[in-house]
């Protein structure tokens, strides 16, 4: 059963990773990453044709961080940073959460190049599951990926998710009207396999708590 009133600052703690809100105090390292990869990150971001790099200084990140503040409040969506200690790694979120006879919500993501491929992101995925059905209630998470991104896809295979086909013409990237496949999960399947993510993923106290609530 969800709670009434989920936690509006959620901390989201694995084996490795930390996920958080974004503060203000983050702009000079996340900043960093975004500068640093923007080429990278720009092939898979969505954005009409020759629109302008969007804002990315300080008064726009503190702005950000507000409107996230802001959807975090009326339930709307959960936006957190990805950090490996104190290194910020990128961006996992929950968004577009819907209530009524939907109740889902999709996921979006992305990673600093330099760390890509260490099993990062699926880990952020795996607590944001956890988050959506056990603090949520949701019933059915999405995540969608062009289907030239090989690096995205590996993470829904690592994740055990669903393929559920290809959504055409999706969503404009960078001008480019990108066909997307769609992966979900719902509230039946993370009860089979969260003890699988909580092996691979998860803290020791996280693994050790549902191994037991497995026995029981």
């Amino acid at each position: 059963m969800a709670r009434v009133a989920p936690d509006l600052d959620p901390v989201l703690t694995g084996r490795r990773v930390t996920l958080r809100g974004l503060r203000i105090e983050d702009f000079s390292a996340w900043s960093d990453v975004r500068n640093r990869c923007r080429e990278w990150l720009l092939r898979w971001e969505p954005r009409p044709a020759r629109a302008p790099y969007p804002m990315e200084d300080r008064p726009t990140f503190g702005a950000r961080c507000v409107m996230r503040e802001r959807e975090r409040a009326l339930g709307s969506g959960y936006a957190f940073g990805m950090f490996l200690d104190e290194k910020f790694l990128g961006e996992a979120n929950l968004s577009g959460i819907q209530r009524g006879a939907m109740q889902g919500a999709s996921i979006g993501y992305w990673i600093d190049e330099d760390v890509a491929g260490n099993g990062y992101v699926p880990e952020a995925c795996a607590l944001l599951f956890q988050f959506a059905f056990e603090e949520l209630g949701l019933h059915r998470v999405q995540i969608s990926i062009v289907p030239r991104n090989a690096p995205s896809r590996s993470v829904a295979r690592k994740l055990w998710l669903r393929g559920e086909g290809i959504a055409q013409r999706y969503l404009e990237i960078d001008g480019v009207w990108e066909d997307h496949v769609c992966y979900a999960i719902t509230a039946e399947e993370w009860e089979e396999r969260k003890g699988r993510y909580a092996e691979l993923w998860f803290s020791q106290v996280t693994a050790n708590s549902s191994e037991q609530s497995s026995i029981h």
